[in-house]
């Protein structure tokens, strides 16, 4: 693997764990901190900082540089978490079910490139522990009832066809 692929690997999920922390806030913003879901959201939310946190010194650390998409990541991440709350707290949590789907899937892909090269094995590590986070959310999502959000399917869909382009672009840009 070389380093070019390993800083594109870095950039990518750094994006995708800050652009979770900015869905959380957005609906954390709408729900405030009694609604349904409120804590557990909040749990996640922390989470996911203290991950790209980790990813942030990681870019420090290797000369990593963001991806440019950054402030568009951030407004579309704090819409996307504003807009499922304001449907409802089921649709809060298909959103992170359906985010935590498509990042379990991201992760679990990266894990196996990294085994193929044996590259990189702290890198490898931090994806394997969040990816277990990762899916932690998505299960609880899934157990508050993420699969009784009004279209569901639609919108679990629509949600992750989204994660799949944002993972592509902030790989290249």
């Amino acid at each position: 693997m070389t380093k070019d692929e390993l800083h594109r690997m870095i950039r990518v999920d750094q994006a995708g764990e800050f652009g979770a922390t900015r869905i959380y806030a957005g609906q954390l913003a709408v729900m405030g901190d009694r609604g349904p879901h409120a804590q557990d959201i909040a749990h996640m939310a922390e989470q996911e900082r203290e991950h790209r946190e980790k990813f942030d010194a990681l870019m420090a650390e290797r000369g990593v540089r963001p991806t440019a998409l950054q402030p568009f990541w951030s407004v579309a991440g704090y819409a996307l978490g504003a807009a499922t709350a304001l449907i409802g707290p089921e649709a809060a949590m298909a959103c992170t079910a359906a985010v935590e789907t498509e990042i379990d899937k991201h992760y679990s892909d990266q894990l196996d490139q990294l085994a193929e090269s044996d590259a990189d094995p702290e890198l490898a590590s931090m994806i394997e522990q969040f990816r277990e986070d990762e899916r932690e959310h998505r299960d609880a999502a899934l157990a508050a009832g993420a699969e009784r959000a009004p279209a569901y399917p639609l919108l679990s869909g629509a949600i992750r066809l989204g994660c799949r382009v944002a993972i592509r672009l902030a790989e290249r840009i």
